[in-house]
């Protein structure tokens, strides 16, 4: 696997623009269209929460009831949530405007929507930024950044990746971008995630890598708690690489697979370092669970407890907290078995052994919780299962952004 520069346009026959359409944001874009020169067999994930966004409706009609897909149109400010019949109303709009201009198939176009809950889309403004896209659009990783921005809300940078693979002597490219600050405990996904591949393989098999990849990468993120109402991830997969198709769990299966999942990781950990407010990205790894389901209950519980985000922004070895998080997780576990580390690229040192603090440095701990990425390791010896969560300190910005986020 070879990691490349770039993001949605990486891929072979994948083009992407963006414009200003003056949805909220005022001096800045805040519409993208991601584009196949070919249709697509399309896979997508979608939230868990019970009050879900009109575009997550009718991204699952396409992606569970439609052959292929073709067009991605996204817009940031107003997360067309909450909006009833005339919200999934203005998906079909927005639909409808790119089969009329760009001679596709309603039906092939998935729409995606983020910013604030409750407000109606100002339908008149998306139907324009569809028609100022279309004429725009670009194979160039410029273009695929640009669109990379436009989805952004209070995001403090774009994020991106892409890889090749070789597949039956062909040239592979896996790229995605993703968006997502606040408002993130998935369950599921992410906020909004668009991966695409000129790879061939069978819809059947597309759906069945993503919807097992989420499990290790986007479900294992949390900011704050909070599963949004638009939480969606996207997979386009073009055929455009020309490669054997992919239709059985064989090698060629197994190398897409693994090239997925360090893309998704990739994207998962962009989000948890730009939490809202955040200043570190916070990684929690749990070794030596008797399964894979401790190992995720552990680290999940540790990387939202607030009184830990909230001692790795202060640079406080307070590990009590976190043994406190493993115990009301749920997980089932010996605490007087426990070793725990933390780590960074500061160096790594031992906090506690058997569930007792050891004879360790502060200044030392300090030195490497002040870095801009922090690992805490928890051993809990039971046997030879692990997982890993990511999240974020816990900042006053945090507060600040969302107290006046609608203003």
């Amino acid at each position: 696997m070879k990691i490349i520069t770039g993001g949605v346009t990486a891929a072979k026959g994948f083009q992407a623009a963006s414009t200003a359409a003056g949805i909220k944001y005022q001096g800045r874009t805040d519409m993208a269209m991601v584009y196949s020169e070919k249709p697509c067999v399309a896979a997508g994930t979608f939230t868990t929460n019970i009050v879900k966004a009109a575009p997550v409706k009718w991204d699952q009609e396409i992606v569970y009831n439609h052959p292929t897909a073709q067009v991605i149109i996204c817009n940031s400010g107003i997360a067309n949530a909450c909006t009833g019949e005339e919200g999934f109303g203005y998906c079909r709009e927005t639909a409808k405007a790119a089969a009329e201009t760009m001679n596709v198939d309603a039906d092939s176009v998935l729409v995606a929507s983020t910013g604030v809950i409750g407000m109606q889309l100002p339908i008149e403004k998306l139907a324009a930024g569809v028609k100022a896209m279309a004429p725009k659009l670009k194979g160039t990783l410029e273009a695929g950044n640009e669109a990379a921005k436009a989805i952004m809300t209070t995001d403090t940078k774009e994020k991106e990746v892409a890889v090749e693979i070789e597949i039956g002597g062909k040239t592979v490219t896996i790229g995605g971008m993703c968006k997502g600050s606040g408002m993130i405990h998935p369950n599921m996904c992410t906020m909004l995630g668009f991966v695409t591949t000129d790879a061939c393989i069978s819809k059947r098999l597309l759906q069945e890598a993503l919807s097992q990849d989420v499990q290790d990468t986007y479900n294992m993120v949390s900011v704050d708690g909070d599963t949004s109402t638009n939480d969606t991830v996207l997979l386009l997969a073009n055929s455009m690489a020309g490669n054997p198709e992919i239709t059985e769990k064989n090698e060629d299966y197994q190398k897409f697979c693994e090239a997925l999942n360090y893309i998704n990781t990739t994207l998962a950990k962009k989000i948890a370092g730009d939490g809202e407010g955040a200043t570190a990205l916070f990684e929690v790894k749990i070794i030596g669970a008797e399964s894979k389901e401790q190992a995720v209950t552990l680290s999940k519980s540790v990387v939202t407890s607030s009184l830990t985000k909230a001692a790795i922004y202060g640079h406080d070895a307070n590990w009590g907290r976190i043994l406190c998080a493993m115990g009301y997780s749920g997980a089932q576990f010996d605490p007087e078995k426990v070793d725990l580390y933390f780590e960074s690229k500061a160096g790594k040192i031992k906090i506690i052994e058997n569930g007792v603090a050891v004879n360790y440095s502060e200044e030392e701990a300090t030195k490497i919780l002040s870095e801009d990425a922090v690992t805490a390791i928890a051993d809990v010896k039971m046997g030879d299962c692990t997982a890993t969560a990511w999240g974020c300190d816990l900042t006053y910005d945090y507060i600040k952004i969302n107290a006046d986020y609608r203003s």
